[in-house]
C-alpha cells in the first residue's frame, strides 16, 4: 500500500508506539511497520491524538484588554466594558484579532472550535461577516462553527433576534443565548431554542453565571429540551451557581441535564478569574463539578472562553493548560480523574458539538503529536506540543526542545 504520509512510532493508546500511514486525506492504515510513502515524520514515541476541540471562545472580542480597562474585575464591568468596545468593532479589527487566536489555537493542537459571535445593535453584524470570511480562510487548519450570540438580552432589544436570523440565514451554524442579562431569562430561552428548531441548528446557552444557589435557568433549559426533542443539540456554559449548591441539588440538576441530553461547558480561567470578588477571605472558587456531572452521565467539556479580555485577561488557546488549570483548582489527581479531564478538551468536546473525533483506519487524518508517552502525562504537564496535520496537510511544527548546558549524561 502507498502512502502520502507515514507518521512513524507514535502511541495512540497503551502498548507498543505505532506507525500511522495517510493516504487522501484519511488514515489508510495504524499498524508497525509500515513502508515509507512519500513522507515519513519520526513522532519518537509521542502521544498521537485527533486534536483539542474547543467548545466554548469569542474571537470577536478577544485581545481588547487596552480598549477596556479592569478596576473591579467582576462580571458586570466585563460585559459594560465590552459592550463599549464592540461598538467601534470593524470587520478588519475583528479579522485581525481573530487571526491570532487562531493561530495560538492552531499552534496548541486545535483542530476544532465553536466560536460565539455577538450580533446586536452595538455589533451589527460586522463581527459575524469578519469571522464568517476567516471561518473560510482557515478551513485548511481548523474547523469552525460561529454560534450566533445574543450577549445582552433579547426582550429588551427586539432588534438583536431580527440580527440572529440574519446571521442563521448567512451561515451560522448554532444560536446562542444569555438567560441572565435578559429581563425576562424564561422568554430568552424559548426564543433561542425556538431560532435553533426553525433553522435545525444546536443552541448553546451561557447560564447561571453567579455564586447564587438560588434562581436557576437550568431546569427550564432542560424541561424545554426536552419536551422539543432536541437533546444533544442544546449545552450551557459557566453554570457556576452549581458549585454553591447542595450535593443533592447538584445530583437532581445532573440527573436532569443528563436525561434531556443537555451538555456543559466549563470555563475554568474565567470562572476563576470573575468569580468570588467582593469576598475578602476563603474566596469560593465557583467552579462547576466537572466529575460529579460527567459521573451522572453528562457531556461535560472544559473551553477557554475568552482570550486577552476583561472577562479572562489572560491565555494562550492551550486546552492542555486549561484542563491542567481545572486539575489543579478542582483538585483532581487520580490518573483516571486527569484522563477524564483529557476526554474533555478531546472526544467530549467533539461530541459535545456533534463531530466525529479519534484516530482510526477509514477517519480522516486530523493529528495532533504531543511530547508525552500518554495523554494522563500530557496534561500533569502540561506537555508540550509538537506538531498536528488536517486531513493529511502539516499545520505546523513545534521542535522538541534542545538543552544546551548542564551536566553531562
Amino acid at each position: 500500500m502507498e502512502f502520502d504520509l507515514v507518521i512513524a512510532g507514535a502511541r495512540v493508546g497503551p502498548g507498543a508506539p505505532l506507525d500511522i500511514g495517510v493516504r487522501d486525506g484519511r488514515i489508510a492504515a495504524m499498524a508497525r511497520g509500515l513502508p515509507g510513502g512519500a513522507r515519513r515524520v519520526e513522532a519518537g514515541g509521542a502521544f498521537a491524538f485527533a486534536g483539542f476541540v474547543e467548545s466554548h471562545i469569542h474571537l470577536d472580542k478577544a485581545c481588547i484588554l487596552e480598549r477596556c480597562p479592569i478596576c473591579e474585575g467582576t462580571l458586570a464591568e466585563a460585559i459594560t466594558g465590552s459592550a463599549k468596545a464592540k461598538a467601534a468593532f470593524t470587520e478588519a479589527d475583528v479579522s485581525a484579532r481573530a487571526d491570532r487566536v487562531l493561530e495560538m489555537a492552531v499552534l496548541q493542537g486545535t483542530t476544532r472550535l465553536r466560536s460565539f459571535v455577538e450580533v446586536d445593535p452595538r455589533a451589527g453584524l460586522r463581527s459575524f461577516a469578519a469571522l464568517l470570511e476567516r471561518r473560510s480562510a482557515w478551513a485548511e487548519a481548523i474547523d469552525i462553527d460561529l454560534c450566533a450570540f445574543a450577549q445582552e438580552g433579547l426582550t429588551n432589544e427586539r432588534e438583536t433576534a431580527e440580527l440572529l436570523v440574519a446571521a442563521l440565514a448567512g451561515g451560522a451554524g448554532s444560536v446562542g443565548g444569555c438567560p441572565y442579562t435578559d429581563p425576562d431569562p424564561v422568554a430568552h430561552v424559548t426564543a433561542i431554542l425556538d431560532l435553533a428548531e426553525r433553522f435545525g441548528v444546536p443552541a448553546d446557552f451561557h447560564a447561571d453565571f453567579d455564586l447564587d444557589p438560588q434562581g436557576s435557568i437550568l431546569p427550564e433549559i432542560i424541561a424545554q429540551t426536552a419536551a422539543r426533542g432536541l437533546g444533544g443539540r442544546v449545552s450551557v456554559g459557566h453554570v457556576t451557581k452549581l458549585s454553591a449548591m447542595a450535593p443533592e441539588a447538584v445530583a437532581r440538576l445532573a440527573e436532569g441535564l443528563a436525561r434531556a441530553g443537555v451538555a456543559v461547558s466549563i470555563l475554568p480561567a474565567t470562572d476563576l478569574f470573575l468569580g468570588g470578588r467582593g469576598v475578602d477571605r476563603l474566596v469560593p472558587r465557583g467552579l462547576a463539578p466537572a466529575m460529579a456531572l460527567r459521573a451522572a452521565g453528562v457531556t461535560v467539556s472544559l473551553a477557554s472562553n475568552n482570550i486577552l479580555n476583561p472577562f479572562t485577561p489572560f491565555g494562550d488557546a492551550s486546552l492542555a493548560r486549561i484542563a491542567n488549570l481545572y486539575a489543579i483548582a478542582g483538585q483532581v489527581a487520580t490518573d483516571d480523574g486527569i484522563a477524564a479531564l483529557f476526554d474533555m478538551v478531546a472526544a467530549a468536546a467533539a461530541r459535545q458539538l456533534g463531530a466525529p473525533h479519534g484516530l482510526r483506519a477509514g477517519g480522516p487524518a486530523d493529528i495532533v503529536l504531543l511530547d508525552a508517552p500518554d495523554p494522563v502525562t500530557a496534561l500533569r504537564g502540561p506537555a508540550p506540543v509538537l506538531a498536528g496535520w488536517k486531513a493529511g496537510r502539516q499545520t505546523f511544527r513545534r521542535p522538541r526542545a534542545e538543552r544546551l548546558a548542564g551536566p553531562k549524561a
